[in-house]
């Protein structure tokens, strides 16, 4: 990319490169969400960031977030981003909104649920000049074009390739990109499986222009996770993992005697109910990433560690995806 090119994700979010750091629930922390954003990035807060223990109530989840969102501002003095959709909750939406209005954060994540109108909180958001970035649990055209309308910044278009909760629809990062580019006017950032400079070049080829990433930050030095957890993400690749049913759709974890569990449970046919109310229930998230507890807990990655191949600075690998945009 040709120096100084203008970039409308980077001009829209107010940062130096188009690259946003994942909401991965208990893996971020005010620490690694600034350290993304002074390096040139948007760092994001997940909903458990900074925490070691599950919340007992609402009330402590929202003064948990706000206290790690006024941590963040004494890190940094660049923009950051924060999901609105933070519970199981969708009667807390509009409690989480205020908060944010309130702590005057510039940049908020919507995760498209179908069925739920959020015309309504982009447009407040937009009245706050708030900018928001929209992300579909399972994207498609008719939802990218209903984000468009209703008047969000930025899509994000995520493929089966991705960790965490994965699409009901098969469709790789590099399909879904240009499916969702080519509909669309707003500018389109592409997630899943991305973690070194070859999958940025393809992901702009195919008409993104930005990276949204999750699992390339966790194998870092800034990140909460466990240092086991780091050190398996960079010593497996993408055939190593397992891939089970769950609600809504599919989970993929680096194997661990737990996830073998997961997998069997998916074999012998028990229901998505039923293995989700194991993962869930257990707290198997928190118990194998932010833990590095392997019996207890999964590791969901995407496909890209097959890319990491250490564990390193957060400036430094911003500086190798971006390196076409100095």
């Amino acid at each position: 990319m040709e120096a100084n090119k203008k970039n409308r994700i980077t001009e829209i979010l107010g940062i130096k490169y188009p690259i946003v750091q994942g909401a991965m629930s208990w893996v971020t922390n005010a620490e690694l969400v600034a350290a993304v954003s002074n390096a040139g990035g948007l760092g994001m807060l997940g909903p458990h960031a900074g925490q070691k223990t599950s919340p007992t109530s609402f009330q402590e989840i929202t003064d948990r977030l706000r206290k790690e969102i006024r941590k963040v501002k004494s890190l940094t003095d660049k923009p950051f981003a924060v999901p609105v959709v933070i519970s199981n909750d969708l009667t807390d939406i509009d409690t989480i909104a205020n908060l944010l209005i309130e702590e005057d954060v510039k940049v908020i994540l919507v995760n498209g649920i179908e069925n739920f109108d959020f015309e309504p909180l982009v447009k407040k958001f937009k009245d706050h000049n708030i900018k928001t970035i929209y992300r579909a649990l399972n994207p498609s055209v008719e939802n990218a074009l209903y984000a468009e309308r209703i008047g969000v910044d930025i899509l994000v278009a995520t493929g089966f390739d991705e960790g965490g909760t994965v699409p009901d629809k098969i469709i790789g990062t590099f399909s879904i990109v240009p499916m969702i580019s080519d509909a669309v006017h707003i500018p389109v950032m592409a997630a899943g499986g991305i973690a070194d400079i070859r999958a940025v070049r393809a992901a702009m080829a195919l008409g993104a222009e930005g990276i949204f990433a999750g699992t390339v930050f966790i194998a870092t030095e800034e990140n909460p996770a466990a240092e086991n957890v780091k050190q398996l993400i960079v010593d497996h690749t993408a055939s190593d993992l397992l891939i089970f049913r769950t609600n809504p759709a599919y989970y993929r974890s680096i194997p661990t005697p737990y996830s073998h569990e997961l997998l069997a449970m998916d074999e012998r046919g028990d229901t998505r109910d039923q293995i989700a109310s194991k993962m869930y229930g257990e707290q198997g998230l928190k118990a194998g990433m932010l833990d590095g507890d392997i019996n207890k807990g999964y590791i969901t990655v995407g496909n890209g560690i097959s890319y990491i191949k250490n564990i390193r600075p957060v400036k430094e690998l911003i500086e190798d995806l971006m390196y076409d945009f100095n």
